[in-house]
């Protein structure tokens, strides 16, 4: 029977939407070019129409014309509608690729999850992270008192209050009066001082010394 009617012609496989979009943008590309042309033809009739004196001439010029505005008409709708078409395509384009995006990042994620399950079941227990937890909270709360013990000052009471330091300070102020009292015991007599000046006349009598320093005796007014 195949050798009869002859086997079945394999069909031929779709164009890709590229293709598809190419092939459309250039027939769109054709028709600007005639409808340009025609545009330039329908300049050159209007210039014409307008020289031509004779009505007769002038209405074949006007017949001439008004067939190329149809042709150019008709291209322009053409135009139109392959443009549509080719709209029609690219964004037919734009949906698959933003849909294979979306598998891709969907099968990505998928393998993502899968291999954070295993690495935290096989990884991490959170029975393990909790303990971690506390026996960090632990270590910094001594390390803590260590550097507090290690700050302490030995040398100072910790059960001083006010009246502590009012009694201290009243000592001290009494040491202070009596090392006073016992420089000023322990200082020169007055007969080693250096010597004053005499009184002048007039005045009371006071004390004076002599050519040795020594005190003279006091002499009543004559």
């Amino acid at each position: 029977m195949k050798r009869v009617f002859g086997k079945k012609k394999a069909e031929a496989p779709a164009p890709s939407l590229d293709e598809t979009s190419s092939g459309l943008n250039s027939r769109i590309e054709s028709m600007d070019q005639k409808i340009e042309g025609l545009e330039s033809e329908l300049r050159g009739f209007k210039d014409k129409i307008k020289k031509t004196k004779s009505p007769a001439a002038k209405k074949q010029l006007q017949k001439r014309a008004l067939e190329i505005l149809k042709r150019k008409r008709m291209y322009e709708q053409q135009r139109d509608t392959v443009s549509g078409q080719q709209f029609n395509i690219d964004q037919t384009s734009f949906g698959l690729e933003s849909a294979k995006a979306s598998v891709s990042t969907v099968a990505a994620m998928k393998a993502a999850n899968k291999e954070l399950k295993k690495t935290i079941r096989k990884d991490l227990d959170i029975d393990d992270v909790d303990d971690l937890a506390d026996d960090m909270a632990e270590l910094m709360e001594d390390f803590n008192e260590i550097n507090e013990a290690l700050g302490r000052n030995f040398a100072t009471p910790d059960d001083l209050d006010e009246a502590d330091l009012d009694a201290e300070l009243e000592m001290l102020g009494d040491e202070l009066e009596e090392e006073f009292e016992a420089e000023t015991a322990d200082a020169a007599p007055s007969y080693l001082l250096p010597s004053t000046p005499l009184d002048t006349p007039g005045e009371k009598t006071g004390s004076s010394a002599d050519d040795y320093g020594l005190p003279t005796a006091p002499i009543g007014n004559q």
